[in-house]
Protein backbone atom coordinates (compact mmCIF):
# COMPACT_ATOMS: atom_id res chain seq x y z
CA UNK A 1 0.00 0.00 0.00
CA UNK A 2 1.31 3.19 -1.26
CA UNK A 3 1.89 6.11 1.28
CA UNK A 4 1.30 9.82 0.28
CA UNK A 5 4.84 11.73 0.79
CA UNK A 6 2.70 14.80 2.79
CA UNK A 7 2.17 12.43 5.51
CA UNK A 8 5.54 11.50 6.26
CA UNK A 9 7.07 14.66 5.77
CA UNK A 10 6.20 17.72 8.59
CA UNK A 11 4.03 20.63 7.72
CA UNK A 12 5.82 23.47 6.66
CA UNK A 13 6.29 26.40 8.89
CA UNK A 14 6.59 29.07 6.47
CA UNK A 15 3.48 30.27 4.26
CA UNK A 16 4.19 29.01 0.57
CA UNK A 17 3.36 31.12 -2.61
CA UNK A 18 3.05 29.37 -6.00
CA UNK A 19 1.86 31.23 -8.55
CA UNK A 20 -0.01 28.42 -10.81
CA UNK A 21 -2.08 27.58 -7.79
CA UNK A 22 -2.73 31.39 -6.88
CA UNK A 23 -4.33 31.83 -10.84
CA UNK A 24 -6.30 28.27 -10.43
CA UNK A 25 -8.07 29.71 -7.57
CA UNK A 26 -8.87 33.09 -9.30
CA UNK A 27 -10.60 31.23 -12.28
CA UNK A 28 -14.24 31.56 -12.23
CA UNK A 29 -16.41 28.76 -14.05
CA UNK A 30 -19.20 30.15 -15.49
CA UNK A 31 -21.84 27.93 -16.86
CA UNK A 32 -24.62 29.12 -19.06
CA UNK A 33 -28.12 27.43 -17.21
CA UNK A 34 -31.37 28.05 -18.66
CA UNK A 35 -34.11 27.95 -16.35
CA UNK A 36 -37.49 27.67 -17.47
CA UNK A 37 -40.82 28.37 -14.99
CA UNK A 38 -43.10 24.89 -15.55
CA UNK A 39 -45.86 24.29 -13.02
CA UNK A 40 -45.71 21.75 -10.27
CA UNK A 41 -47.11 18.30 -11.14
CA UNK A 42 -50.75 17.32 -10.62
CA UNK A 43 -51.23 16.76 -6.83
CA UNK A 44 -48.28 19.25 -6.11
CA UNK A 45 -50.45 22.59 -7.01
CA UNK A 46 -51.56 23.36 -3.37
CA UNK A 47 -51.09 27.41 -2.65
CA UNK A 48 -49.43 27.43 -6.24
CA UNK A 49 -50.94 30.08 -8.35
CA UNK A 50 -49.96 31.24 -12.43
CA UNK A 51 -48.98 34.70 -12.37
CA UNK A 52 -47.83 34.86 -15.97
CA UNK A 53 -48.08 33.77 -19.24
CA UNK A 54 -44.77 31.31 -18.67
CA UNK A 55 -46.09 29.56 -15.65
CA UNK A 56 -49.16 28.02 -18.29
CA UNK A 57 -46.73 26.94 -21.09
CA UNK A 58 -48.32 25.52 -24.20
CA UNK A 59 -51.26 24.39 -22.06
CA UNK A 60 -54.04 25.77 -21.08
CA UNK A 61 -55.96 27.14 -17.68
CA UNK A 62 -55.61 24.75 -13.96
CA UNK A 63 -59.06 23.52 -13.34
CA UNK A 64 -58.36 22.79 -9.93
CA UNK A 65 -56.84 26.30 -8.86
CA UNK A 66 -60.08 28.47 -8.35
CA UNK A 67 -58.59 31.82 -9.58
CA UNK A 68 -59.11 33.96 -13.01
CA UNK A 69 -56.95 32.59 -15.20
CA UNK A 70 -55.87 33.35 -18.98
CA UNK A 71 -53.46 31.38 -20.87
CA UNK A 72 -52.66 33.24 -23.83
CA UNK A 73 -54.82 36.20 -22.65
CA UNK A 74 -57.68 34.46 -24.35
CA UNK A 75 -60.54 36.26 -22.60
CA UNK A 76 -59.12 38.88 -20.92
CA UNK A 77 -60.69 42.39 -21.83
CA UNK A 78 -58.36 44.70 -22.94
CA UNK A 79 -57.47 48.19 -21.69
CA UNK A 80 -59.90 50.98 -23.41
CA UNK A 81 -58.09 53.43 -25.63
CA UNK A 82 -57.30 57.01 -24.76
CA UNK A 83 -57.60 58.05 -28.16
CA UNK A 84 -60.80 60.14 -28.85
CA UNK A 85 -61.05 59.02 -32.24
CA UNK A 86 -64.46 57.90 -33.78
CA UNK A 87 -65.26 55.75 -36.19
CA UNK A 88 -66.99 56.15 -39.44
CA UNK A 89 -70.52 55.76 -39.44
CA UNK A 90 -72.75 55.82 -42.75
CA UNK A 91 -76.51 56.52 -42.78
CA UNK A 92 -79.15 54.47 -45.07
CA UNK A 93 -77.95 57.01 -47.97
CA UNK A 94 -74.18 56.28 -47.68
CA UNK A 95 -73.21 59.25 -46.57
CA UNK A 96 -70.82 59.45 -43.52
CA UNK A 97 -72.51 61.06 -40.45
CA UNK A 98 -71.04 63.60 -39.21
CA UNK A 99 -73.56 64.38 -36.13
CA UNK A 100 -71.36 61.38 -34.18
CA UNK A 101 -69.11 64.12 -33.39
CA UNK A 102 -71.82 66.18 -31.99
CA UNK A 103 -73.22 63.65 -29.91
CA UNK A 104 -69.77 62.69 -28.15
CA UNK A 105 -70.16 62.75 -25.13
CA UNK A 106 -74.00 62.98 -24.41
CA UNK A 107 -76.52 60.44 -23.15
CA UNK A 108 -77.99 58.32 -26.38
CA UNK A 109 -81.54 60.03 -25.15
CA UNK A 110 -80.71 63.69 -26.20
CA UNK A 111 -81.83 65.40 -28.91
CA UNK A 112 -79.28 67.12 -30.78
CA UNK A 113 -80.52 68.75 -33.84
CA UNK A 114 -77.72 68.40 -36.46
CA UNK A 115 -79.49 68.82 -39.20
CA UNK A 116 -81.47 71.44 -41.24
CA UNK A 117 -84.25 68.24 -41.89
CA UNK A 118 -83.97 67.72 -37.84
CA UNK A 119 -85.90 71.21 -37.62
CA UNK A 120 -88.22 70.11 -40.10
CA UNK A 121 -92.02 69.09 -38.95
CA UNK A 122 -92.02 65.75 -38.94
CA UNK A 123 -95.57 66.28 -41.32
CA UNK A 124 -93.00 67.35 -43.85
CA UNK A 125 -90.42 65.02 -43.30
CA UNK A 126 -92.57 62.16 -43.36
CA UNK A 127 -95.52 62.89 -45.92
CA UNK A 128 -95.76 59.21 -47.04
CA UNK A 129 -96.17 57.68 -43.73
CA UNK A 130 -99.26 55.89 -43.52
CA UNK A 131 -100.25 56.74 -39.98
CA UNK A 132 -100.48 60.62 -41.43
CA UNK A 133 -102.93 59.53 -44.17
CA UNK A 134 -106.65 60.47 -44.15
CA UNK A 135 -108.91 57.69 -42.84
CA UNK A 136 -111.04 55.79 -45.40
CA UNK A 137 -115.02 56.11 -45.28
CA UNK A 138 -115.16 52.78 -43.12
CA UNK A 139 -112.61 53.85 -40.11
CA UNK A 140 -114.83 57.22 -39.70
CA UNK A 141 -117.55 55.40 -39.40
CA UNK A 142 -116.47 52.75 -36.93
CA UNK A 143 -115.48 55.74 -34.74
CA UNK A 144 -118.24 57.55 -34.66
CA UNK A 145 -119.84 54.39 -33.81
CA UNK A 146 -117.63 53.83 -30.48
CA UNK A 147 -118.10 57.28 -29.85
CA UNK A 148 -121.82 57.62 -29.71
CA UNK A 149 -121.84 54.58 -27.93
CA UNK A 150 -119.72 56.21 -25.21
CA UNK A 151 -121.48 59.38 -25.03
CA UNK A 152 -124.98 57.21 -24.33
CA UNK A 153 -123.33 55.16 -21.88
CA UNK A 154 -122.19 58.20 -20.18
CA UNK A 155 -125.82 60.25 -20.60
CA UNK A 156 -127.70 57.08 -19.53
CA UNK A 157 -125.66 57.11 -16.03
CA UNK A 158 -125.98 60.64 -15.82
CA UNK A 159 -129.99 60.68 -16.57
CA UNK A 160 -130.40 57.60 -13.93
CA UNK A 161 -128.46 59.44 -11.38
CA UNK A 162 -130.64 62.59 -11.52
CA UNK A 163 -133.81 60.70 -11.45
CA UNK A 164 -136.19 60.84 -8.12
CA UNK A 165 -136.81 57.39 -8.15
CA UNK A 166 -135.19 54.71 -9.26
CA UNK A 167 -135.69 51.60 -10.95
CA UNK A 168 -133.71 48.63 -9.76
CA UNK A 169 -130.96 47.83 -11.73
CA UNK A 170 -131.00 44.58 -13.96
CA UNK A 171 -129.78 41.55 -12.51
CA UNK A 172 -127.58 40.02 -14.62
CA UNK A 173 -128.30 36.16 -16.09
CA UNK A 174 -127.54 33.68 -13.85
CA UNK A 175 -124.17 31.24 -14.52
CA UNK A 176 -124.53 27.43 -14.14
CA UNK A 177 -120.98 26.23 -12.24
CA UNK A 178 -120.23 22.65 -12.55
CA UNK A 179 -118.55 21.19 -9.36
CA UNK A 180 -116.63 18.24 -9.04
CA UNK A 181 -115.82 17.24 -5.21
CA UNK A 182 -112.65 15.95 -4.04
CA UNK A 183 -114.47 13.68 -1.59
CA UNK A 184 -115.81 10.65 -3.86
CA UNK A 185 -118.04 7.98 -2.01
CA UNK A 186 -121.86 7.52 -0.97
CA UNK A 187 -120.79 9.26 2.45
CA UNK A 188 -120.26 12.04 0.70
CA UNK A 189 -122.23 14.57 -1.27
CA UNK A 190 -124.86 12.58 -0.83
CA UNK A 191 -123.54 9.44 -3.06
CA UNK A 192 -123.57 12.28 -6.18
CA UNK A 193 -120.14 12.65 -7.90
CA UNK A 194 -120.89 16.13 -9.61
CA UNK A 195 -123.17 18.73 -8.69
CA UNK A 196 -124.38 21.77 -10.91
CA UNK A 197 -124.66 25.22 -8.99
CA UNK A 198 -126.70 27.90 -10.58
CA UNK A 199 -124.94 31.37 -9.00
CA UNK A 200 -127.51 34.55 -9.26
CA UNK A 201 -126.80 37.92 -8.40
CA UNK A 202 -128.62 39.25 -5.56
CA UNK A 203 -131.29 41.96 -6.09
CA UNK A 204 -130.11 45.63 -4.56
CA UNK A 205 -132.89 47.83 -3.02
CA UNK A 206 -132.46 51.02 -4.12
CA UNK A 207 -133.72 52.75 -1.53
CA UNK A 208 -131.46 51.26 0.63
CA UNK A 209 -130.02 54.05 2.57
CA UNK A 210 -126.09 53.60 2.11
CA UNK A 211 -124.07 51.39 5.35
CA UNK A 212 -121.55 53.63 5.63
CA UNK A 213 -121.89 57.38 7.34
CA UNK A 214 -119.13 59.74 6.16
CA UNK A 215 -118.60 61.90 8.82
CA UNK A 216 -115.99 63.80 7.41
CA UNK A 217 -116.95 67.76 7.98
CA UNK A 218 -117.00 69.52 4.59
CA UNK A 219 -115.74 73.22 4.77
CA UNK A 220 -118.40 75.81 4.12
CA UNK A 221 -117.75 77.67 1.21
CA UNK A 222 -116.57 80.90 1.15
CA UNK A 223 -118.50 83.84 2.06
CA UNK A 224 -119.69 86.13 0.13
CA UNK A 225 -117.26 89.26 -1.18
CA UNK A 226 -116.95 92.33 1.16
CA UNK A 227 -118.63 95.37 0.27
CA UNK A 228 -115.97 97.67 -1.97
CA UNK A 229 -114.29 100.91 -0.62
CA UNK A 230 -115.15 103.48 -2.65
CA UNK A 231 -112.00 106.23 -2.78
CA UNK A 232 -112.10 109.40 -4.03
CA UNK A 233 -109.37 109.97 -6.49
CA UNK A 234 -105.93 110.90 -5.61
CA UNK A 235 -105.54 114.50 -5.84
CA UNK A 236 -102.42 117.11 -4.81
CA UNK A 237 -102.30 118.12 -1.18
CA UNK A 238 -102.25 121.98 -1.35
CA UNK A 239 -99.52 124.00 1.21
CA UNK A 240 -102.75 125.11 3.13
CA UNK A 241 -103.33 121.50 3.80
CA UNK A 242 -100.08 120.31 4.86
CA UNK A 243 -100.12 123.24 7.49
CA UNK A 244 -103.50 122.04 8.79
CA UNK A 245 -102.10 118.82 9.29
CA UNK A 246 -99.17 119.39 10.49
CA UNK A 247 -99.39 118.69 14.31
CA UNK A 248 -97.09 120.62 16.93
CA UNK A 249 -94.70 118.38 18.98
CA UNK A 250 -95.76 118.05 22.97
CA UNK A 251 -93.87 120.22 25.04
CA UNK A 252 -94.03 119.46 29.18
CA UNK A 253 -94.36 122.54 31.13
CA UNK A 254 -92.83 120.43 33.95
CA UNK A 255 -90.49 117.71 32.29
CA UNK A 256 -87.79 118.41 30.35
CA UNK A 257 -85.41 115.58 30.91
CA UNK A 258 -82.73 116.59 28.09
CA UNK A 259 -82.55 119.84 28.93
CA UNK A 260 -83.24 121.18 25.60
CA UNK A 261 -83.52 125.17 25.31
CA UNK A 262 -87.59 125.75 24.34
CA UNK A 263 -88.20 129.33 23.79
CA UNK A 264 -91.28 130.95 25.13
CA UNK A 265 -93.35 131.36 22.18
CA UNK A 266 -92.81 127.34 21.50
CA UNK A 267 -94.04 127.03 25.13
CA UNK A 268 -96.97 129.13 25.12
CA UNK A 269 -97.88 127.87 21.16
CA UNK A 270 -98.01 124.25 22.67
CA UNK A 271 -99.76 125.35 25.79
CA UNK A 272 -103.00 125.93 23.42
CA UNK A 273 -103.27 129.29 25.24
CA UNK A 274 -103.38 130.63 21.60
CA UNK A 275 -106.24 128.58 20.83
CA UNK A 276 -108.70 130.13 23.67
CA UNK A 277 -110.82 133.22 23.25
CA UNK A 278 -110.57 135.70 26.03
CA UNK A 279 -114.55 136.87 26.40
CA UNK A 280 -114.82 139.72 29.02
CA UNK A 281 -118.52 140.03 30.09
CA UNK A 282 -120.23 143.44 29.90
CA UNK A 283 -121.29 143.56 33.11
CA UNK A 284 -117.10 144.79 34.12
CA UNK A 285 -118.30 147.80 31.77
CA UNK A 286 -121.33 148.90 33.48
CA UNK A 287 -119.60 148.71 37.38
CA UNK A 288 -116.77 151.16 35.55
Amino acid sequence: MAIPLSSILPAPSQPVWDRDDERAKSRTVTALVSASPTAPPYGQRRGWIPRSQEDFGDGGAFPEISVAQYPLNMGKESKESSSNAIAVQLDAQGKVKYDVIARQGHSKDKIIYSKLSDLLPAEVTTEDDPTLQRPDTSEIDETTEKTRLALERLTSSKIAAAMPVRCADKIAPAQYIRYTPSQQGSAFNSGAKQRVIRMIEAQKDPIEPPKFKINKKIPRGPPSPPAPVMHSPTRKVTVKEQKEWKIPPCISNWKNAKGYTIPLDKRLAADGRGLQQVHINENFAKLA
